[in-house]
């Protein structure tokens, strides 16, 4: 089967993702973040929806848009009947999505679609993947061969999923989880590039404990503490963000938050990384084990980006 793809650059490296909803601060003007855009079309699902909207706030408005189409390695000698079929495919994706087809950047590969997406990522230095997702489990994924859930676990770069049974109308409000990790602070920053800017966006910064910890003398608790220090990183990108704390397990209360808070994005980071589903040696028991990036992926009542630890760093 035949996958049409589109990719994203930052032109920055990506912040925190981890918040919720706040209220946006006014700032000077910000260079874009991102550079290209990278994203993956299967022609069915909301992806194409998603890229229209992501292309309304200032951040991504300048992005080059990437249109990746893999042809089937099963296609053999007819390559060439497929390959046309594919530029059929993306010259209406971009009618569809109102470009200017001088404007996008379309490559057609023939191969694996998983390992091709990650490897046109590369190669463009994308800033951020878009993908659709059935929204299957880990096992139902790994069992169908899904090329969403390989990239989302094995990319480097952030990630953007979209289920198919997902609808979103805009993106105002952004949910971000805040964790104290470095990449957690990496997906802060980008999810305030995300709402800065842009007319009646808010921004939520959510952590999840999974007890609740007595506060120290000063009336503090460590939760509220992390929160706080949140506060003034997304102060400091221009962006005023409302810290909320939830206890218990951390995938189900931050999908619980998103949830109630109506959020239109989740971002999330991870350092969780499992390069064993790519290489094909499927370790079921922790495949089948905890990953809170991997519920969230399932069940969150939003699209989801993901931030991944950058390969230098780890």
């Amino acid at each position: 089967m035949d996958d049409l793809f589109v990719a994203a650059s930052r032109s920055s490296p990506a912040g925190p993702l981890i918040c919720l909803f706040g209220h946006r601060l006014p700032q000077r003007d910000a260079p874009a973040v991102f550079r290209n855009l990278l994203i993956a079309d299967s022609g069915k699902g909301h992806v194409e929806e998603m890229v229209r909207m992501l292309r309304d706030i200032p951040a991504v408005k300048q992005a080059r848009i990437n249109l990746l189409h893999v042809v089937s390695e099963q296609a053999g000698e007819n390559y060439v009947e497929h390959s046309q079929k594919a530029a059929a495919v993306v010259a209406e994706a971009v009618q569809r999505l109102g470009l200017n087809p001088a404007d996008v950047n379309t490559i057609i590969r023939q191969g694996d679609t998983k390992q091709t997406v990650l490897k046109v990522a590369d190669e463009l230095d994308a800033d951020l993947i878009v993908m659709g997702s059935r929204g299957l489990g880990r096992l139902q994924s790994i069992l169908s061969n899904s090329a969403s859930q390989y990239v989302f676990q094995l990319s480097t770069r952030p990630m953007l999923l979209v289920r198919d049974d997902l609808y979103v109308r805009h993106i105002n409000r952004v949910m971000v989880a805040i964790d104290g990790t470095g990449v957690g602070d990496d997906a802060l920053k980008l999810a305030c590039e995300l709402v800065r800017d842009v007319p009646g966006s808010s921004l939520t910064g959510v952590h999840v404990s999974r007890q609740d910890i007595t506060p120290s003398r000063g009336g503090l608790s460590p939760a509220d503490e992390l929160l706080e220090k949140a506060v003034q990183r997304a102060r400091g990108f221009g962006v005023d963000m409302k810290p909320i704390h939830v206890t218990g397990d951390i995938g189900r209360g931050f999908c619980q938050a998103a949830e109630e808070h109506k959020a239109d994005l989740v971002v999330i980071a991870s350092q969780d990384r499992r390069p064993l589903v790519a290489r094909g040696l499927v370790d079921i028991d922790r495949l089948l084990g905890s990953s809170v990036s991997d519920y969230i992926r399932v069940h969150a009542p939003a699209p989801v980006l993901l931030v991944r630890e950058p390969e230098g760093r780890r």
